[in-house]
């Protein structure tokens, strides 16, 4: 019964559900394919960077799935920090959530802190310059 009360309170990252279009990298061998099979596509890849303790990481989650279900044409992973500490610092993560734009293996945009509108504006300018 705890465990069934506390799902209330704290529901599993969505991004672990198989009908999310969101990749949970929860390990470097997850990272490293999604990351291999990104760097040689023109398709935007958009990391989440985040942590299971930052409150407004687990606030902009669901509008991070919901960006993910409307731009089919962009990959989207989403990262612990602490899972990845490595791949953290790779990017140079500093801040959570921090949402790294990629494109033809190269950062085009970065996104610092729980900002739905500005996210969605750089994620719709960099699929639509792809898809036309």
């Amino acid at each position: 019964m705890g465990s069934f009360l506390s799902s209330l309170v704290t529901p599993p990252p969505a991004a672990d559900d198989p009908n999310c279009a969101v990749v949970a990298a929860h390990s470097k061998a997850t990272y490293d394919e999604q990351w291999a099979a990104h760097k040689s596509s023109s398709k935007l890849m958009v990391i989440d960077f985040s942590a299971s303790w930052c409150g407004p990481c687990r606030f902009i989650e669901p509008a991070f799935k919901e960006l993910a279900s409307r731009f089919s044409d962009a990959i989207f992973v989403k990262v612990d920090v602490d899972e990845l500490a490595e791949v953290a610092r790779t990017w140079k993560v500093e801040a959570m959530p921090t949402f790294v734009l990629v494109k033809d293996g190269k950062e085009v945009s970065r996104v610092v802190g729980a900002k739905k509108d500005e996210l969605e504006r750089k994620i719709r300018m960099f699929t639509s310059s792809s898809s036309s």
